[in-house]
């Protein structure tokens, strides 16, 4: 089993988590969606994988590139 951590791709605001711990998600599946300039941007699943944990809640700022889930693969 391979873990990995899903990072933010923009600055933004965590409008809606759209998963739980243990949900099984297929490759670019929504695991939440962040708020940006008046914009809704999805972070996908990176693969098939299960969502192991959520690093972030909703109304929480995040940075690019800051880890807001953990995936496992395999």
């Amino acid at each position: 089993m391979t873990r990995i951590e899903v990072k933010s791709e923009i600055a933004g605001k965590v409008w809606k988590i759209e998963t739980k711990a243990g949900d099984r998600l297929a490759e670019d599946d929504a695991i939440l969606i962040l708020e940006s300039m008046k914009m809704e941007i999805p972070v996908a699943a990176p693969a098939d994988c299960t969502l192991v944990e959520i690093l972030v809640a909703e109304e929480d700022m995040v940075e690019e590139g800051q880890p807001v889930a953990i995936v496992e693969q395999g």
